[in-house]
């Protein structure tokens, strides 16, 4: 039996058990918690590999998410996310003035996340940020999102981080930089690769969109 590497009765170990069968299990009624998206996000931070595939489950009379531990050993090094300092999340706030960045929408100051725009499935070494950093260099490496859209984002990053195919938006194929796939020639932990998905920054990918736009219209 594997030994399990998270705490005794918590939601993570009872998944652990669950998916260290090596099986298929269906993310609506076999996992823990209602959703375990969060949950697996943090076990592939702890290095395991586990793969996602939607397909129909009988029991739920639907599609829905399947995972699938590929081992219950840690195939990459462990990254630990670092709590964002209160600080820099106040900056990050009033930096875009608590507009979330998929939606436009302006939020109550405790409603929105601070989101890193590289996903942490690419991240090859531990987080570290100096809360007094550049506006710039704030703006490059953070956005506000709800959580729905974190998780969101989040499944689109992992599958990318998988397979290579970049993430679209509501079905949208179209990319402000780059194709839909990752470029190889950039390594795998390069935030250049994500340079152009809607993902990476929705407001430049919006800005992309629109100039496009701009420019297909007629002229009189």
């Amino acid at each position: 039996m594997a030994v399990n590497p998270f705490n005794q009765n918590t939601k993570l170990a009872r998944m652990f058990a669950i998916l260290s069968d090596g099986e298929l299990h269906c993310g609506k009624h076999e996992l823990p918690g209602t959703q375990p998206a969060k949950a697996i996000q943090i076990m592939r931070q702890h290095g395991f590999s586990i793969e996602n595939v939607t397909r129909y489950c009988p029991v739920c009379d639907d599609r829905t998410v399947h995972r699938r531990l590929i081992s219950t050993v840690p195939s990459t090094p462990s990254f630990v996310r670092q709590p964002i300092p209160k600080r820099l999340r106040q900056r990050v706030l009033e930096h875009y003035r608590n507009t979330e960045s998929i939606t436009l929408r302006e939020m109550l100051p405790g409603q929105p996340e601070v989101d890193h725009r590289f996903p942490q499935v690419r991240w090859s070494t531990d987080e570290s940020f100096d809360p007094d950093m550049p506006e710039a260099e704030l703006h490059a490496r953070f956005q506000l999102l709800t959580r729905d859209h974190s998780l969101w984002k989040s499944r689109y990053c992992e599958r990318c981080a998988a397979t290579g195919e970049r993430g679209t938006f509501i079905g949208i194929n179209y990319f402000a930089q780059g194709d839909p796939s990752w470029n190889h020639s950039i390594p795998t932990d390069d935030p250049r690769g994500c340079f152009g998905c809607f993902w990476y920054d929705p407001d430049a990918w919006r800005q992309a969109v629109n100039a496009a736009l701009a420019r297909s219209k007629p002229t009189c």
